[in-house]
């Protein structure tokens, strides 16, 4: 999905909602996808006042999970606290897993079409419906291992 695909929907999405396309919440947006990697709301509070000075840390905050609800940002939660997101460029429908680096906290994202097939085959013969699934697994980088340095680290 292109940028300005993903801008009209989020503008047709806040309408449905009843919220207004304010300049801080398109400044969030754009400064959500012209970010690559996985990151925190910290972050994009840094990335989106360089847009636009107003953009205030209760505004990341509410307007986070209106982007998650829109299927515009995936939300990753590793378990150390702190939620990281990353743009959902291909849209509602890609299933994908994380690996989670412990040692750097790095996360990759793997396409994974089988989790569709695999929820729905263990929730039916539960009598059960999916409303959502999620892979995480959690890896050790063997170079850091081997030499104490995590080429990935930042």
């Amino acid at each position: 999905m292109s940028i300005t695909a993903a801008r009209e929907k989020f503008g047709v999405f806040l309408v449905r909602k009843g919220l207004r396309a304010t300049s801080q919440r398109l400044a969030i947006f754009d400064a959500a996808f012209t970010l690559e990697e996985h990151f925190t709301a910290d972050q994009l509070l840094d990335r989106a006042r360089k847009l636009d000075d107003s953009v205030s840390r209760a505004t990341i905050y509410r307007t986070l999970p209106i982007m998650t609800a829109s299927a515009l940002l995936r939300e990753v939660d590793i378990g150390s606290g702190e939620k990281f997101y990353r743009p959902n460029r291909d849209g509602a429908t890609t299933q994908v897993a994380q690996v989670v680096c412990v040692d750097c906290e790095k996360i990759f994202e793997i396409s994974a079409p089988f989790m569709e097939w695999y929820s729905s085959t263990v929730s039916s013969k539960l009598g059960l419906t999916p409303a959502s699934q999620r892979l995480q697994v959690s890896a050790n980088c063997d170079v850091f291992r081997q030499s104490g340095a995590c080429p990935r680290r930042g």
